[in-house]
C-alpha cells in the first residue's frame, strides 16, 4: 500500500456518515473559533477606552488669580481618553471600591498653590492623587498609571513653559532698563564732550585774561614810575606856566590817550568778567560759586576803576588846561596840589593790577586742573556708554513669537520622532502572529482525537514504515490546511487584519501545520495514549517560551533553552515578519527549523510504525488507553 492510499482510506473512515463529517468539520474550525474570536475580541482595546469610566476629583482651591485645578479637569474631561465623571471624593471612593469607576485622579486642595510656588522662591511639589482598584481589573491599573503620567508631563510642560516665559520676560526688561542706562550714558557722553569744551574754551580766555592783566600790571607800573615826578613837575609848571601853555597841546593829548586806555581797560575787565560768568556757569559752577568769584574779582579791580576815574577826570582837566591856555598859570597851582593824589592813585592802580593778575594766573591754574578733570570725566562717561552698549548686546531681547517657542522648547526640551520599521496597527494584529501559531498547534492537537496516527491493517500487511508513517500524517496534513486557509479567510476578512504579505504568510503558516501536525503525529504514534498528554506538555511549554507577546528576552533565564529548542517561537518569528513587513533573510532560519522538525517527526513516525511491528504483552493489554 503506498502512502496515499493510506491517507484515502484514512479520510473515508473519517468521513463515512453524517456525524463524522460534522466532526471532521468542527475539527477544521476549531482553530478559527479559537484564534479568529480571540483576535476579534481584541481588535483595537485601545480605540475603545472611551467606553472605560473613569473619576476625576478637583478639590483644588485655587490661587488669587488661578485655578489650574479648574484647567486640569476641564482639559481631561474634554479629552474623551476615557468616559471621564467629575464627581466628589466620597463618590469616587466608593466608585473605585463597587467597580463603577475603573480609577480615579484627585486634584488636591493645595494643587495651584504649590504648581505657583517656585514663581515666589518657595518651591513645593504638587501631586496628583491616583487610586485604583486591581480587583476590578489589572490592567486599568496600568493604564490609569500612564494616563497620570500623560497628565503630570502636560500640566509640567505647561507650567515650565509659563516659567520660562516670565523668565526671558525679565530678560527682556532687563534689557530695557539697560538700553535707558546706555541711552543715559549716551547723553552723559555727550554732555562732557560739551563741558570738556567749553572748559578748553574758559580755560584760553582764563590764559588769556590772566596775559591781559599782566600786561596791564607792566602798564600801570611803567604808568606809576613815570608820574612818580609828577607832583615836582606840576610845581615846576606852576613855575612855568608859560612853558605849560606852549606845550598844553601835546599834555591833552596825551591824557586823552591815557584817558581812553584806561576806559577801554575797564571795558576790557567788563567783557572778561561776563566771559568769566558764563563759563562758570557753563563749567557747572553753582551761583553763588559765581558770585563768590565775582565780588573777588571786583575786589581786585576796585582800584583799577578807581584809577580810571582818575585818569578820566586828569583827562578832562588836560582838556581844560588846552582849551584855556591862558587859565594854565592859574590852574598850575591847583594841578600841583592833585598831583600827589594822581600819583597815589596811580601807584594803587598798579598794586590792583598786580594783584588782578597774580588772581587771574591762579584762575589759569584752576582752569587747568578743572580742564584735567573735565578730560577724565569725558573720557569715564565714554567707557560707560561703550560699556553698556556693549553690555546690552550681551542680554537676550527675543520676540514674543520668539520668546514662546524659546520658552516651550525649555519646558519640553525632547520631542520624539518615533519612526517604525514596521506597525501592526492595533492590538489585535500585534498578538496574530502568537495566536495564529498557537491555534495551529491547537488545530493539529485536536486532529488526532478523531484519526489513527498509525494503519494497524498496514503495519500487519508488512507495509514500509515510511509509506504507514506518511499515510498516517497526510489525513491531518490535508486537514491542517484545510484549518489554515479557513483560520486566514476569517482574520483577513471577518477580523480585518492587513497581512503585508498575505501568499507568503499563508504559505508559512501551512509549513507551520504540516510540522505541527507532523509533531504531534509522531508523539501520538510513537508514545500512544501518553502522546496526547506529551502534545499538551508541549503546547504549556511553547506557549510560555514563544515570545508572543512580552520579547522573548525579557523570559526568565531558565526558559531560553525552550525558547531556541522548540518549534512555536520561529513560527511566531516567522509570522510577524509576513504579516507587518513581507519576506526576508531571516525567514529561511524559520523555514529551515521547521522543515527540519517536519522531517525529524515523520522519521520518529517512521521508527513508531517499524516498531509496531512486534507485538509485545503492553501492546496487547495497555496500561492506559485513552
Amino acid at each position: 500500500m503506498t502512502g496515499l492510499r493510506l491517507a484515502a482510506g484514512e479520510l473515508r473512515r473519517l468521513t463515512s456518515g453524517k456525524l463524522p463529517k460534522l466532526a471532521v468539520a468542527a475539527l477544521v474550525l476549531v482553530p478559527l473559533l479559537y484564534a479568529s474570536f480571540y483576535l476579534y475580541a481584541n481588535f483595537d482595546p485601545y480605540g475603545r477606552l472611551g467606553k472605560l469610566p473613569a473619576a476625576i476629583v478637583n478639590e483644588d482651591a485655587g490661587s488669587a488669580d488661578r485655578n489650574v485645578g479648574d484647567e486640569v479637569t476641564s482639559s481631561v474631561v474634554g479629552s474623551g481618553t476615557f468616559q471621564w465623571h467629575e464627581v466628589s471624593a466620597a463618590e469616587a471612593d466608593a466608585g473605585v471600591r463597587d467597580d463603577r469607576y475603573a480609577f480615579t485622579i484627585t486634584i488636591p486642595r493645595d494643587f495651584s498653590a504649590a504648581l505657583l510656588s517656585s514663581g515666589n522662591f518657595t518651591p513645593q511639589r504638587a501631586t496628583i492623587q491616583l487610586t485604583t482598584n486591581d480587583a476590578n481589573n489589572y490592567l486599568s491599573h496600568t493604564i490609569a498609571n500612564q494616563v497620570a503620567e500623560q497628565i503630570r508631563d502636560t500640566i509640567a510642560e505647561k507650567v515650565g513653559s509659563e516659567a520660562a516665559n516670565r523668565f526671558l520676560m525679565g530678560f527682556s526688561t532687563i534689557y530695557q532698563q539697560t538700553q535707558q542706562a546706555a541711552t543715559g550714558a549716551t547723553q552723559l557722553a555727550d554732555g562732557a564732550n560739551r563741558l570738556l569744551t567749553g572748559q578748553q574754551q574758559l580755560a584760553d580766555g582764563a590764559q588769556q585774561l590772566a596775559t591781559g592783566s599782566a600786561q596791564l600790571s607792566s602798564g600801570l607800573s611803567t604808568l606809576r614810575s613815570s608820574t612818580a615826578t609828577l607832583p615836582q613837575s606840576t610845581r615846576q609848571l606852576a613855575d612855568g606856566a608859560q612853558q605849560v601853555a606852549d606845550g598844553n597841546s601835546q599834555v591833552a593829548a596825551a591824557g586823552s590817550t591815557v584817558a581812553s586806555g584806561s576806559a577801554q581797560l575797564v571795558r576790557n575787565l567788563d567783557d572778561v568778567n561776563n566771559q568769566l560768568t558764563d563759563r562758570l556757569r557753563a563749567a557747572g559752577l553753582s551761583e553763588a560759586d559765581i558770585e563768590r568769584v565775582q565780588g573777588v574779582l571786583g575786589d581786585l579791580r576796585a582800584p583799577v576803576d578807581q584809577a580810571n576815574s582818575r585818569i578820566q577826570q586828569t583827562s578832562a582837566q588836560l582838556n581844560q588846561l588846552a582849551d584855556g591856555a591862558r587859565q594854565v598859570a592859574a590852574g598850575a597851582a591847583a594841578l600841583a596840589n592833585s598831583a600827589p593824589a594822581l600819583s597815589g592813585g596811580i601807584a594803587q592802580a598798579a598794586d590792583g593790577a598786580n594783584t588782578l593778575s597774580a588772581g587771574a594766573n591762579q584762575l589759569n591754574d584752576g582752569e587747568k586742573t578743572a580742564l584735567s578733570g573735565t578730560r577724565e570725566l569725558a573720557t569715564g562717561a565714554g567707557q560707560l556708554r561703550d560699556g553698556l552698549n556693549n553690555g546690552l548686546q550681551q542680554i537676550p531681547n527675543p520676540s514674543d513669537p520668539t520668546r514662546t517657542a524659546t520658552a516651550d522648547t525649555i519646558a519640553d526640551p525632547v520631542a520624539v520622532n518615533s519612526v517604525g520599521v514596521a506597525s501592526a496597527g492595533t492590538y489585535g494584529a500585534g498578538l496574530a502572529p502568537f495566536f495564529l501559531a498557537l491555534a495551529t498547534w491547537i488545530g493539529a492537537f485536536v486532529l488526532f482525537l478523531l484519526i489513527r496516527p498509525l494503519s494497524s491493517r498496514a503495519i500487519a500487511a508488512g507495509t514500509a514504515p515510511l509509506r504507514v508513517a506518511l499515510g498516517g500524517w497526510l489525513p491531518s496534513a490535508l486537514l491542517g490546511i484545510a484549518q489554515v486557509v479557513v483560520l486566514f479567510a476569517a482574520v483577513t476578512w471577518f477580523v480585518g487584519i492587513h497581512i503585508a504579505h498575505p501568499v507568503g504568510a499563508l504559505a508559512f503558516a501551512i509549513l507551520a501545520s504540516l510540522t505541527f501536525t507532523a509533531i504531534v503525529h509522531a508523539l501520538n504514534a510513537f508514545f500512544g495514549a501518553v502522546g496526547k498528554f506529551l502534545g499538551l506538555v508541549l503546547l504549556v511549554l511553547q506557549l510560555v517560551s514563544a515570545g508572543g507577546t512580552f520579547p522573548w528576552q525579557t523570559l526568565p533565564d531558565a526558559l531560553y533553552p525552550l525558547h531556541v529548542v522548540l518549534p512555536m517561537g520561529y513560527v511566531v518569528d516567522g509570522l510577524r515578519h509576513l504579516l507587518y513587513t513581507g519576506a526576508s533573510l531571516r525567514n529561511l532560519l524559520d523555514i529551515g527549523v521547521l522543515v527540519a522538525y517536519l522531517v525529524g517527526a515523520l522519521a520518529v513516525s517512521a521508527l513508531a510504525a517499524r516498531r509496531q511491528r512486534v507485538w509485545t504483552v503492553s501492546k496487547l493489554q495497555p496500561e492506559l488507553s485513552l
